[in-house]
């Protein structure tokens, strides 16, 4: 017997019907804007500045005999040699820049330079004079000399150690030159006092009291007479 006609045409409705499914979710996909089907197109590269590319002719066209001369490949060598051209091109500018950037730097404002203050001054030859006026010499010179290391100290702590000695303290590259010039004088004086045994006279008082004296209160009056004309 015949099978029944109805049978006969079920298995290709099934297929075309997974067929078409299967078109459909194609389709979906294809216009699923997140996935990229389509070709990217590289961003293109702007050319050099013409500036650049004469550069590059110019030193291409000097340079090519000495390729030719070294039988490398030419396009090769030139890039290699264009790259030397402009390195040394980089140092021979810097060479002349430098100088320059470093006369800027050092005409920056320095740090003022250390004196003691104005009134401290004053107050330690007061005292130091009473007890010169006395005779002791060799106590207001000392006093002069502890009273000298406790303003250095005060105003730039980060300078002395606690280790550090009179000559020391005299030599220090920081202190300028009339700071150093008058402690030194006032040390010479106490340590002759103190290791030589001899007792300092009022000649001794007398170098170290103006030793003091020129480079304390001559920066000070110095500076006052500037404001006073710039007013």
């Amino acid at each position: 017997m015949r099978r029944p006609a109805s049978h006969a045409t079920t298995a290709p409705v099934t297929r075309g019907t997974i067929a078409n499914a299967a078109a459909q979710d194609w389709e979906a996909i294809r216009a699923d804007p997140d996935i990229q089907y389509s070709p990217v197109t590289p961003a293109e590269v702007p050319p050099p500045p013409q500036w650049l590319q004469d550069l590059q002719k110019w030193l291409g066209d000097l340079l090519r005999p000495l390729g030719e001369a070294l039988g490398v490949s030419w396009p090769v060598l030139k890039w290699v040699l264009i790259g030397l051209a402009v390195l040394c091109i980089a140092v021979i500018a810097w060479r002349l820049i430098a100088p320059l950037l470093g006369m800027r730097r050092k005409t920056r404002p320095e740090e003022a330079e250390w004196s003691p203050d104005r009134e401290e001054a004053l107050a330690l030859l007061e005292d130091a004079d009473a007890l010169a006026a006395a005779g002791r010499f060799d106590e207001a010179t000392h006093l002069l000399l502890i009273r000298s290391v406790g303003q250095i100290h005060a105003a730039r702590p980060e300078w002395l150690e606690p280790s550090s000695t009179a000559r020391e303290i005299a030599a220090l590259p920081a202190l300028p030159e009339r700071a150093r010039s008058a402690f030194a004088a006032i040390a010479e004086r106490v340590e002759r006092s103190l290791f030589a045994l001899r007792n300092l006279n009022a000649e001794d008082w007398r170098v170290a009291r103006d030793a003091y004296a020129d480079f304390a209160l001559a920066r000070i009056d110095g500076a006052q007479l500037d404001r006073e004309a710039a007013r």
